[in-house]
């Protein structure tokens, strides 16, 4: 940002002048302004950056990390009492989890994941988040809130409220291009919240944010990632780390949605966004959530008014409360109608949401279907070149292109596995229609040729 500001290009925006289709003025413009941000911390030198913001095409994140109870979401088994570890990670203790997860972001990257968000809370956290920096050359995230309460392995209501800012400078130093923190929940908020005029259905649904709420009742401290925020803006500057401000309030169920918590909290983002630039830290402001879909469209509006146009960060939003095992789904749909209407960057929900840690096969559905909706935002919002990969699919359709087709396929292994598990008798069409294929027909007859059924 400071750099933008003085009309300095730097290698980071000069890859995505070569990814993005903006001019040089508008890019520096757009970063200076806040409006764009683009996550690159020093110390993530394999990093191929990417920015996120207005008029940029709309990203995609992955969550992943090590957990304590893997073992009950698909994870590797551990090996038996005796048996040697993996030599891909000896110095990991819950090998098996590393490698499934590392095997997790090494898929994002080949599924065209724009982000990582490495969510570890369990074992030696610290190692699994630097072989990420090292191998993965994706932006990265972290959440420090959850890693303090292992890394530190103290109980949470004795944990010194100058120990979370020492964990968020390690991630820095690590290497993590953003970080989420909850500084919105002060307490100010946390009293809001408990009124019984706006008693919730689901409370607060925030992994980190819960956290924090139970740090401050149990303590009777203000939200450390609130009072010491300047001391966060000195660490993010020092090492280029964008903040991505967390949404502690978001709505877990469409009841929730849009209450005075979730307001509340989004007015002291948009302050600590105005701060964060005055000292040349990026910013981006996370948003709901679970969220009725005639509801999205005016909190994408909110959102950027209040936060002053900074990116727009959303999970979902589910667009319905019903359908664990298909979450992918709802979550694609409020997806692109948020990306449609301002929001810049998605996170992915798998088929797994809401019951167990996802496994790959989760992992998969849960990136593609996230992919789709940003896609499909981007042709709605009009970026440039988002309607040339439809309109080449298109030609490829209309020609009986199958092989260009299945390379120009969101997931072309899943299109290529459905195509040959079912060979039709003319390899020009397929088995639905076979010699009815109205494609095969209409070139035929403009050919001037018989079309023989």
């Amino acid at each position: 940002m400071d750099y933008s500001r003085k009309g300095i290009l730097t290698p980071q925006m000069k890859h995505v002048l070569t990814e993005e289709a903006i001019s040089e003025g508008e890019l520096l413009t757009r970063i200076a302004a806040g409006e764009i941000a683009l996550c690159a911390n020093k110390n993530h030198t394999n990093l191929k950056p990417a920015a996120v913001g207005r008029g940029m095409r709309t990203k995609v994140n992955v969550n992943l990390g090590i957990s304590s109870d893997s073992q009950g979401g698909g994870a590797s088994p551990r090996p038996a009492e005796g048996k040697e570890r993996s030599s891909a990670c000896p110095e990991f203790e819950n090998c098996a989890d590393h490698d499934l997860e590392f095997e997790k972001a090494r898929l994002s990257v080949e599924l065209k994941a724009d982000a990582i968000m490495d969510l570890s809370c369990s074992g030696k956290t610290q190692e699994f988040r630097r072989r990420l920096v090292r191998e993965i050359p994706v932006m990265l995230g972290t959440v420090p809130m959850y890693d303090a309460i292992g890394f530190l392995d103290m109980p949470l209501a004795q944990i010194p409220s100058e120990k979370f800012i020492d964990v968020f400078e390690t991630h820095a130093q690590d290497g993590v291009d953003f970080m989420t923190i909850h500084s919105g929940i002060n307490r100010q908020t946390a009293q809001r919240f408990k009124r019984a005029e706006n008693k919730r259905v689901t409370n607060i649904v925030s992994r980190g944010g819960s956290l924090l709420f139970c740090w401050m009742e149990m303590t009777g401290r203000e939200n450390p990632f609130y009072e010491h925020y300047d001391r966060i803006l000195e660490i993010a500057q020092k090492y280029d780390v964008t903040l991505s401000l967390g949404d502690a309030c978001r709505p877990g169920c469409i009841d929730d949605a849009t209450d005075a918590a979730q307001i509340e909290e989004l007015i002291t983002l948009g302050e600590l966004t105005k701060r964060a630039w005055e000292r040349s830290v990026q910013v981006m402001v996370e948003g709901p959530g679970h969220m009725a879909l005639n509801e999205i469209v005016a909190n994408m509006q909110i959102q950027k008014r209040l936060c002053h146009g900074a990116p727009f960060y959303v999970l979902g939003p589910l667009v319905t409360d019903v359908a664990p095992g298909y979450d992918h789904i709802t979550s694609a749909i409020g997806g692109t109608l948020a990306a449609a209407n301002g929001a810049d960057f998605l996170c992915y929900v798998t088929p797994a949401e809401h019951l167990r840690l996802p496994d790959l096969s989760d992992m998969r559905e849960g990136l593609i279907a996230a992919r789709i909706a940003a896609h499909a935002a981007d042709i709605a919002k009009g970026i440039p070149g988002a309607r040339d990969w439809d309109r080449k699919m298109s030609e490829a359709r209309a020609a009986l292109d199958w092989n260009t087709m299945l390379e120009l396929a969101i997931d072309p292994v899943k299109a290529r596995a459905y195509r040959e598990s079912s060979p039709p008798e003319d390899s020009h069409t397929c088995t639905m229609c076979g010699k009815m294929c109205a494609v095969r027909n209409m070139n035929t007859i403009l050919k001037g040729e018989k079309v023989e059924i």
